[in-house]
């Protein structure tokens, strides 16, 4: 078995250095093939850097531009893999200097009171943006260094906690015990010290162990299990459908929350979301389909058009469970202009139902 691995590898490594030095010779073909195993991975690290989906396409795109220009200067000391993320991780770190952090509402104010209206939307690039799951892998890394399931790492809970720390802190975090990086190969992509990347590792890891919650998302899904998880989301679902407000209500936690971004209104607790959902949501007709998006489960709301006769694109919610109730509703609509479909579509949602 350990030789035939070795053997794998070594054909692996074979066929990288091949497609390296062709692409060292200006064939973009052989460094596409070179580059695009990794664009998903280093997509989803740096959705983790920016809380944003968009800004993270925008971020790898970048990135792979950066490296087709560096190719001449990569000796090969590093893995491929390695070196992209370097290059990854200064094109986030670039980002982030020039923009603010992500946040959902329950960060930006106040809960509302009961009877309060919304306030218009914040359509400033401030909130944190949902991931579709298909950004995912299937399974977590095997990497002995990684602390933290890939899945685990994108729930909304841990995304808070990282646009929380400094950029560096954040990079080391996410490097070091999500995608399973040594000491020696986080020193090398931030250009810094190995004392230097352990000391940023020990403040952030002490600061997920105050700020993350426990269980997290992916244990919570675990101990209820498909069938359960599944009728939960039936029952949300059912519930806004049919505008029961009663049926709703039993489904969440007493001190349940609820917000919208863009819209910085955000309810905690059954009186308070009591008013809003029976003069808002549960106004108007509604079809729900189940989905997931950051490792979490969520519903997808199509509402009812009556120029197009149809139910269309409109919100995404993603549950945070605790036990076998709602503890949080997030949920996010479209920003920045963004098609309402094309939104949907990212989450192999449907455009019209």
């Amino acid at each position: 078995m350990g030789s035939s691995i070795t053997t794998a590898a070594d054909g692996q490594d074979a066929v990288e250095a091949g497609l390296l030095a062709l692409a060292r010779a200006g064939d973009e073909g052989a460094f596409a093939a070179l580059v695009e195993p990794h664009r998903g991975e280093l997509r989803a690290y740096c959705y983790r850097m920016l809380g944003s989906a968009e800004d993270a396409e925008d971020a790898v795109q970048n990135a792979m531009l950066r490296a087709w220009r560096a190719l001449a200067r990569f000796e090969g000391r590093s893995t491929v893999r390695s070196w992209l993320y370097s290059i990854a991780t200064n094109t986030a770190l670039d980002a982030v200097r020039h923009r603010s952090r992500r946040e959902l509402p329950a960060g930006f104010g106040p809960a509302a009171p009961p009877g309060a209206a919304l306030e218009p939307p914040v359509t400033d690039p401030v909130w944190l943006e949902p991931c579709p799951d298909s950004w995912l892998p299937t399974a977590s890394a095997a990497s002995p260094e990684a602390r933290y399931e890939r899945r685990e790492s994108v729930e909304l809970a841990f995304m808070i906690m990282l646009q929380a720390m400094p950029p560096l802190q954040r990079a080391v975090l996410v490097l070091r015990d999500v995608m399973g990086f040594s000491a020696v190969e986080v020193a090398a992509q931030l250009d810094t010290t190995v004392p230097a990347v352990n000391s940023a590792l020990q403040r952030a890891r002490s600061a997920a162990r105050d700020c993350l919650p426990s269980p997290s998302q992916q244990s919570q899904l675990r101990a209820l299990g498909t069938s359960r998880v599944a009728r939960i989301a039936r029952s949300y679902a059912d519930a806004l459908e049919s505008g029961d407000a009663d049926r709703l209500l039993s489904l969440l936690t007493a001190d349940a929350t609820w917000s919208m971004p863009p819209i910085p209104t955000w309810f905690r607790g059954h009186a308070a979301l009591r008013e809003w959902l029976v003069r808002d949501p549960l106004s108007v007709r509604w079809l729900r389909l189940p989905t997931t998006a950051n490792g979490q489960l969520a519903v997808a709301g199509y509402l009812y058009d009556e120029d197009a006769r149809d139910f269309v694109p409109h919100v995404i919610d993603v549950l945070t469970l605790r036990g076998d109730k709602i503890s949080a509703v997030t949920a996010f609509f479209p920003t920045d202009g963004r098609d309402p479909a094309d939104f949907f579509a990212a989450f192999g949602l449907p455009a019209r139902v």
